[in-house]
């Protein structure tokens, strides 16, 4: 699989909250590193962590606009939301991947999450 069709499954994959899928799109040494910098790795935790997410935000969703690749990096622009809680939240996004031998080797994200956190603050009162 090439990058771009690689990067189009890993983004169908979580649109459809297929944590099967995104983890069969992973190198075991993937490596995810989230808006505060925070550094998850391996595979099995990341898959994991998608896991708690998508309970958490049941429907999150990425929308990709724009993009642009050199080699095996992917700069990506665009929105992401969901709803926590039942308060709907969506932010503009940007992603950066990394992809060797067709598999996502590193996804971090590029927001401002003031919403989401905003909402799971409110959760602990």
């Amino acid at each position: 699989m090439s990058p771009v069709e690689t990067l189009h499954q890993w983004i169908s994959a979580i649109n459809d909250h297929d944590v099967t899928r995104i983890a069969s799109l992973m190198t075991p040494d993937s490596v995810f590193v989230d808006s505060l910098g925070n550094r998850v790795e391996s595979a099995r935790t990341i898959e994991a962590g998608w896991r708690s997410y998508f309970a958490i935000c049941p429907d999150y969703w990425i929308r990709a606009e724009s993009s642009i690749s050199e080699g095996d990096t992917t700069l990506i622009s665009g929105e992401a939301g969901g709803t926590i809680d039942g308060e709907t939240w969506g932010i503009p996004a940007a992603w950066k991947a990394v992809i060797r031998d067709g598999l996502m080797l590193e996804w971090r994200v590029f927001a401002d999450n003031k919403p989401v956190y905003e909402i799971l603050a409110r959760r602990r009162h």
